[in-house]
Order: structure tokens, then C-alpha cells, then sequence
């Protein structure tokens, strides 16, 4: 517990629609307005270094760094303001971008925040996608020493 002894709700969001889903479903459900706010709300998106986006690419490959790392710097910085005017209504709130791999960032600032809840959006990958790429939500949710919500976005039925 921080701010004032409010629990911590910690929410990880990437530049994903399924994150942004996520955000807007906990603001809606724990954040209404007019409502008294019973948590402090930590915002967190990862930005994975430079180094690791361009690995082992080979000679040449020095100089484009720099201009990868302000590429990723501005991307993590849209992500941020773009969560700051979605929690417009919410008056205890917090946004911190971290570098490294979303996972361990995720579960690090739980511990760091002593959060009470870490909510994380799906992706909805299958089997296949989750065992090649690897699941966020789902490392959370057998890392992260708190509860931890996962927000899927609904499916729509297109047919008739």
C-alpha cells in the first residue's frame, strides 16, 4: 500500500488494442466516475532496449541504435499519453515506462508497488503463438505475487 494507504491496482499496457481494452475495462469497473476511488492506480508499459529489438543482425547494425532506441523512447512515451488521457477521470494515478521484457518488469513493479491487483490485457493467442512467443498474461499470472486479472476483449458474433 501507497498514497495515503490505498491499495495498488498496477495496470501493464502496451500500444495493443487488447491492452488498451484492458485499461478501459478497469477504469469503467473500479474507476467510474463520481465513485470514491479505492485504489492508487500505477500505469506501467516496458520498452524493450535497442540491442535486444535488433540482436544479432550482424555488421552495420551500430549505428542504427541510436536511432532505434529514440524510436522506442517516442513509442513508449505515445503509449503513456495516450493512458493519461484515458485516465483523465482518475485523480490518483501514476505512469512509469521501464526497460526491459514485459514480463519481468510487470512482476518486478508488484513487488516494488506492493500491489494488491496487476491487471494485464490478452491477446487471445492460441497454444501454437503463446508457446513461440510467449504469453505475458500468462507468466504473470504464475510470477506476480498478487491477484492478477486478465482481461480478454469479448468476441463478436458477425453473423446474422
Amino acid at each position: 500500500m501507497v498514497k495515503g494507504g490505498k491499495p495498488v491496482m498496477l495496470v501493464g499496457i502496451d500500444d495493443s488494442d487488447h491492452s488498451y481494452y484492458a485499461l478501459e475495462w478497469t477504469l469503467k469497473h473500479f474507476f467510474a466516475p463520481g465513485q470514491p476511488q479505492q485504489y492508487h492506480l500505477v500505469l506501467l508499459t516496458s520498452k524493450p532496449p535497442a540491442s535486444a529489438v535488433i540482436g544479432i543482425a550482424g555488421l552495420g547494425t551500430a549505428e542504427l541504435l541510436p536511432t532505434l532506441e529514440l524510436d522506442l523512447k517516442r513509442g513508449a512515451a505515445r503509449v503513456i499519453e495516450k493512458a493519461k488521457e484515458t485516465c483523465s477521470q482518475v485523480i490518483d494515478a501514476s505512469y512509469e515506462v521501464l526497460e526491459g521484457d514485459a514480463r519481468n518488469i510487470l512482476c518486478e513493479a508488484v513487488e516494488r508497488h506492493h500491489a494488491d491487483m496487476l491487471v494485464v490485457g490478452s491477446h487471445g493467442y492460441g497454444a501454437w503463438k503463446r508457446a513461440v512467443l510467449g504469453s505475458v498474461s500468462d507468466y504473470c499470472s504464475h510470477h506476480a505475487h498478487c491477484t492478477v486479472m486478465i482481461v480478454k476483449r469479448p468476441k463478436h458474433n458477425t453473423h446474422s
